[in-house]
């Protein structure tokens, strides 16, 4: 597919050598923009400069395909206005979520005004994936957010089971599950504080995650697809980076109402690409806006094209700054 408007596009990933096309949903977005005849860049967020009210980076034109081990080819570097030379930022370089992501947003927010932002970087930057889950607390398992131990004992005596989990990590790293007897409960609080200096989240642990995590997709939204996420044989975990595996799935009547409930807010902050997490069909864990994924095995599962629904998205959102 050519869109009329092939449009100039800069991605603010990670590097190109180190991602796994089969499973990366950028490099699919990126393949969906370039069937479109877009010409896409690629810089990483060190390669950003500001300057004399401008923002810069340090980018070079990439072409992308699906063979491994020669999945791109890249162009002489070139020094991007941002503001002036692009249509559009993907910002798409993963977490962690700590000064050097949030500086990128505040660079990135600065050229808004000229150039679509996706997601939008003040969005991004005011909703971390463990913190704006807890606007829809209605929703969620029973969750405390600390660096207190008592508290955290408290908790488990409560709860009987719990997870306790990084405030700002992400790909399934670093999260624990403790039993009733809390064995090496305050060892983990130790390492935990001197590992992190913000609190940690603990959340009453969910049987139900035997069964699956399901990652839900909504493009600005809507709901774009699901895949449920089993967990590994003895782990809780079912990130597919540490070994869980993915399965066809459908949304359950209280999923659909979540996604109800979140996608207005998602769409009036600019968060036109984002993956919640599901456990048992009806606890919402996390709403991931900075560098969701999950739409390779949708895709590959109902046979969907989330890449090409994104990119009608922001031609959405281009069409309608135009008219404004």
């Amino acid at each position: 597919m050519t869109t009329l408007n092939p449009l100039t596009v800069a991605v603010q990933m990670d590097p190109m050598e180190g991602i796994k096309i089969a499973g990366d949903s950028t490099f699919h977005i990126m393949l969906a923009g370039q069937a479109r005849g877009h010409r896409i860049y690629h810089y990483l967020a060190p390669d950003l400069t500001f300057r004399s009210g401008r923002v810069l980076a340090k980018a070079r034109p990439v072409k992308v395909q699906k063979v491994v081990g020669d999945h791109f080819a890249f162009g002489p570097e070139e020094v991007l206005d941002l503001g002036r030379d692009v249509d559009v930022v993907l910002m798409r370089q993963d977490p962690p979520f700590d000064l050097s992501y949030i500086t990128a947003t505040h660079l990135l927010e600065r050229v808004q005004a000229e150039t679509l932002v996706v997601n939008d970087p003040e969005s991004v930057r005011n909703a971390p994936e463990k913190l704006f889950v807890l606007d829809y607390a209605r929703f969620m398992p029973p969750t405390m957010i600390t660096r207190d131990l008592a508290e955290v004992r408290s908790f488990l005596e409560q709860h009987g089971e719990i997870v306790v989990k990084p405030l700002y990590g992400n790909g399934g790293v670093a999260v624990f599950h403790v039993g009733r007897n809390g064995a090496n409960l305050s060892s983990l609080v130790e390492l935990f504080n001197a590992s992190w200096v913000e609190p940690f989240m603990v959340q009453a642990f969910i049987p139900g995650v035997a069964e699956g995590d399901k990652r839900i997709v909504l493009v600005d939204g809507e709901v774009a697809g699901a895949v449920n996420r089993i967990p590994g044989k003895g782990e809780i975990r079912s990130n597919l980076a540490v070994g869980g595996s993915a399965a066809k799935t459908e949304l359950t009547d209280k999923e659909r109402e979540i996604c109800a409930a979140l996608g207005p807010e998602l769409k009036a902050r600019g968060l036109l690409f984002v993956g919640i997490d599901v456990i048992g069909g009806e606890w919402l864990t996390e709403i991931n806006v900075t560098s969701p994924t999950g739409i390779v095995s949708i895709d590959a599962f109902d046979g969907t094209d989330t890449g090409s629904m994104i990119w009608d998205a922001i031609d959405a959102r281009l069409a309608e700054r135009a008219a404004n």
